[in-house]
């Protein structure tokens, strides 16, 4: 007889800070920057490392103003969720996050081609010790979403 296989069940925690990141992304769908930015501290930070020093900084101005960007250029903007990953060491959820949409207006120095990205991200939401964020890192290939939007991929 084989011994009954237990998985580990995440604690009502973990399941709330994943949670958050799920509203998130929901909040993202819905192009909804206000109740984004509500899920941080009011002193979090926000880093969109493939861009640099100049894309990081307070979430409720630097992530508002790219976030905010990326709606009114992508008006079909989206996401979906592929995975959540719970960190105990360092606070964090992982999520790995399908974004895709349609240009519509010159985003950064690319002029509208009326071309469609889908890009895989990685958002890595650190947490104090309720379910407030206090960082977002938001990494992805971001020469293959030049190249999309530029019609030579």
């Amino acid at each position: 007889m084989k011994p009954p296989i237990l998985k580990k069940q995440e604690t009502a925690d973990v399941l709330s800070k994943k949670g958050a990141c799920i509203e998130f992304f929901s909040a993202y769908q819905e192009m909804d920057i206000d109740r984004m930015l509500q899920l941080f501290s009011e002193d979090a930070q926000v880093y969109f490392e493939p861009l640099g020093a100049d894309f990081s900084g307070p979430v409720r101005e630097t992530g508002k103003a790219l976030w905010s960007l990326l709606m009114e250029t992508f008006p079909d903007l989206d996401n979906t969720v592929q995975s959540l990953t719970w960190n105990a060491t360092d606070r964090t959820v992982t999520c790995r996050v399908s974004i895709f949409g349609t240009q519509a207006k010159p985003f950064v120095g690319i002029p509208s081609r009326g071309l469609r990205f889908d890009s895989e991200h990685i958002f890595i939401f650190r947490f104090k010790e309720d379910t407030t964020m206090d960082e977002v890192r938001v990494l992805w290939d971001h020469d293959r979403f030049v190249e999309q939007l530029h019609g030579t991929l």
